[in-house]
């Protein structure tokens, strides 16, 4: 039994605490005492402290095996840093927005597997991505991905799973997609398209900067995109609150008052989109990847429907069953590259992350059809 050490305790780390905590010795820690409560489970101990405390991060993690980081993205690349420098293994899905290789140097000096981005999308998406870039030719990759409430109220048709300023950086940061060998960045929410998906209805899918690292690590692919899913219409109101500057980091003054409008809107969308007791989510998800295989042209075609169950949020599941999965990889030495590695590295061992989300019940269908 390893002792691991899971830092953020929300929707989607109470779940990783748990499900590790089936096998193993857990912690989890947060500055808040009412995400700790929600975590009912008596084999997992739990800390109240804040780890951004000069020396508080070092001296908590000294004694575990691996850390677990479930942490917004402003404070996930520092977090990393400092694990890394602590000689500490991290499996981190804070989707921090600085680029991860700057700690890749550090990491490999320091003798440390340092494995981000390790959630559905980016994460298990990338990880097929890795897995068919081991196997064939690949010339174009499209993944749709968005998490959804079941219940739709107006007017965002959305609850909100990660913490508000990550959700909103979706709508504000540049998007990036590779088209023709040629880099594009488009404004995020442009290129709405409606698409229709089976079980679910039609969805609204816009552009997003959703590659992230697969845009460096996968750079000889010619074609590779990735769009957000919501439910049709609600880009129209994201774009108002965007253009009116609802969306800014930068300070105003009101009634002498120095304030960040994100700050206030964070403040005021996180009670409309905050998950509250009763209410369900399904994960939706599509990855083609198409190219030349043992001299044919095929196209694979990867579909996730995954919904709330057992008490749980389908998108912690998903996000969150995939980095509990890669833990386990790294705690059992099977995956043991020094440095940072986005989830694409991780091809080799597709067969059995997807093995372990099989087990609990996270399904990705697949459908191979000739070109």
């Amino acid at each position: 039994m390893k002792k691991i050490i899971v830092l953020g305790s929300g929707l989607v780390g109470g779940t990783i605490a748990k499900d590790l905590a089936e096998n193993h010795d857990v912690t989890s820690v947060d500055i808040s005492s009412r995400n700790l409560e929600k975590i009912n489970s008596s084999k997992i101990n739990k800390i109240c402290t804040d780890i951004l405390e000069e020396n508080v991060l070092e001296n908590l993690i000294k004694d575990f095996d691996i850390v677990v980081g479930a942490l917004p993205g402003f404070m996930g690349y520092d977090i990393m840093k400092r694990v890394i420098l602590a000689k500490k293994n991290i499996v981190d899905i804070s989707f921090y927005p600085e680029d991860p290789f700057g700690l890749d140097q550090i990491a490999k000096d320091n003798n440390v597997v340092a494995v981000m981005d390790c959630g559905v999308a980016p994460g298990m998406g990338n990880i097929i991505f890795g897995h068919h870039n081991n196997t064939m030719k690949i010339s174009d990759y499209e993944c749709l991905v968005g998490g959804l409430p079941v219940k739709r109220e107006w007017p965002f048709e959305y609850q909100a799973v990660f913490s508000p300023i990550d959700v909103i950086e979706e709508y504000i940061r540049p998007a990036r997609y590779v088209q023709n060998n040629e880099l594009i960045v488009r404004e995020a929410l442009s290129d709405t398209e409606l698409v229709d998906f089976d079980n679910i209805g039609t969805l609204e899918s816009w552009n997003s900067d959703g590659l992230r690292t697969l845009i460096n690590t996968m750079s000889h692919i010619p074609n590779m995109i990735e769009k957000t899913l919501r439910y049709p219409g609600c880009v129209e109101y994201l774009k108002v609150l965007r253009e009116c500057g609802y969306f800014s980091y930068d300070t105003i003054e009101v009634k002498g008052n120095k304030i960040r409008p994100i700050d206030l809107t964070s403040k005021l969308l996180f009670p409309m989109w905050e998950m509250k007791e009763g209410d369900e989510d399904y994960t939706v998800m599509r990855i083609k990847i198409s190219g030349d295989e043992n001299g044919n042209k095929v196209c694979y075609t990867y579909s996730l429907l995954d919904r709330y169950q057992d008490n749980t949020i389908s998108m912690a599941r998903t996000t969150g069953y995939t980095c509990t999965a890669v833990t386990n990889l790294v705690l059992q030495g099977k995956y043991k590259r020094t440095g940072i590695s986005p989830p694409e590295f991780l091809g080799d061992h597709f067969d059995e992350v997807s093995k372990y989300l099989n087990d609990r019940n996270v399904i990705y269908n697949v459908k191979k059809e000739a070109l």
